[in-house]
């Protein structure tokens, strides 16, 4: 069985190399591919590597889905609101210190859950049923926190509400796989390298130097906001993030760190829920849920090692593979990447949304160009998530 596992968390961290590093694939799909050929996979192995597959892919994917979304600006659905101050520490020269500072948050992040992931457990089981009731109007304050806390506030306004109605719509097409991939993308990603292309975005060279941040205010906001969004339905790690960020507001230095330790805490806390309560938060905490159903405390501490060494490994691998990236950037046409990368958006899109999805990624777009010209932060546009998630509490 030790054999089992050390090849299956070899495989889960290829797995989620691939995942993390290509614009568009997104580990909720691979689970559920995983778990719909999950009937002739237990014809030949056991449950527990499998779930080590899940947990490592999901652990790398949450490291690495930073590197596309600074150095190219095609962000995943866990990974958006990192185009902001990473593109803009890209166009500093700063890329690969936008991802190691995302991946020190993810490092400490995933300290964090093994330490505190027991006493957690018990929270949960008793404030769970509590916290839920509150959470709309939790939501509310922080949108109300986010617009009125532009200098622009109308824009902000037209901004939230624009992008709300329109996440609202398109996450409703019952019709439409994968909704999250033609809105985000479209306008987070396809949005952002229309304007660089536009602009004629210049790279210059990259250095590798380390920034430095007080890593303790975005950490600690981070554990106060993750929680909410791992154990309760419909709120992801960029609702985190903007709750996080609400809680103690922080430089862009600080956001990242911030977004890196969000990104884990959600992705563990959605195994740890599964377990305390049973509820699947996330595509990778759903595909174990569809492999064994409830799950065991043994399960759940393999679970949690798995999270320990697969987050270590991640953290070189997406120090490696960012310095790989700052060396050859600045050495291409910007603007023929950005053309390519928009071209492998468009086709993953099609291909996994259909048409449906292609015709809502190009209205995601034009609404993602338009909300940019206001003036406001992207952040705003967060609104594409908050305000469906609203509406979806209050209507229950």
């Amino acid at each position: 069985m030790l054999i089992e596992i050390i090849i299956f968390l070899f495989l889960g961290t290829c797995a989620g190399i691939i995942t993390g590093l290509m614009p568009g694939i997104h580990i909720n799909l691979v689970g559920a591919l995983l778990v719909s050929a999950s009937a002739s996979f237990l014809f030949f192995i056991s449950p527990i590597p499998l779930i080590v597959f899940i947990t490592s892919m999901a652990i790398t994917h949450t490291f690495l889905d930073f590197i596309p979304s600074v150095f190219l600006g095609c962000p995943d659905s866990d990974a958006v609101l990192s185009v902001l101050p990473g593109h803009e520490l890209l166009k500093e020269g700063k890329g690969h210190a936008a991802v190691m500072l995302t991946a020190y948050g993810g490092l400490v992040a995933v300290m964090l859950t093994v330490l505190l992931a027991f006493p957690i457990i018990f929270i949960v089981e008793k404030v769970y049923p509590l916290v839920q009731k509150f959470i709309p109007y939790i939501l509310i304050g922080v949108s109300l926190i986010m617009i009125f806390s532009e200098r622009k506030k109308f824009s902000s306004i037209v901004v939230y509400a624009l992008t709300g109605i329109l996440g609202y719509i398109i996450l409703n097409m019952h019709a439409l796989n994968e909704p999250l991939l033609p809105l985000l993308t479209g306008l987070f990603g396809a949005s952002n390298l229309l304007l660089s292309i536009k602009t004629k975005t210049k790279i210059p060279k990259q250095t590798l130097e380390k920034e430095r941040t007080d890593m303790k205010k975005p950490i600690l906001s981070s554990l106060i906001a993750s929680p909410l969004c791992g154990f309760l339905p419909g709120l992801g790690s960029g609702q985190a993030a903007i709750l996080g960020n609400t809680i103690s507001k922080t430089d862009k230095r600080g956001f990242l760190v911030l977004l890196g330790a969000t990104n884990v805490l959600v992705m563990s806390f959605s195994f740890i829920s599964l377990y305390a309560i049973s509820k699947t938060r996330t595509g990778a905490a759903a595909a174990i849920h569809g492999l064994i159903g409830t799950v065991s405390g043994n399960v759940l501490a393999l679970i949690l090692f798995i999270v320990l060494i697969s987050g270590i490994i991640s953290f070189f691998l997406a120090e490696k593979l960012s310095a790989f990236f700052s060396g050859k950037i600045n050495k291409i046409n910007y603007t023929k990447l950005s053309l390519i990368t928009l071209f492998i958006l468009v086709v993953v899109v099609f291909l996994i949304s259909g048409f449906l999805g292609f015709f809502a990624f190009i209205i995601a777009t034009f609404t993602g160009i338009y909300c940019i010209s206001l003036g406001v932060r992207r952040t705003g546009m967060m609104g594409c998530l908050l305000l469906p998630t609203i509406i979806i509490y209050l209507t229950m």
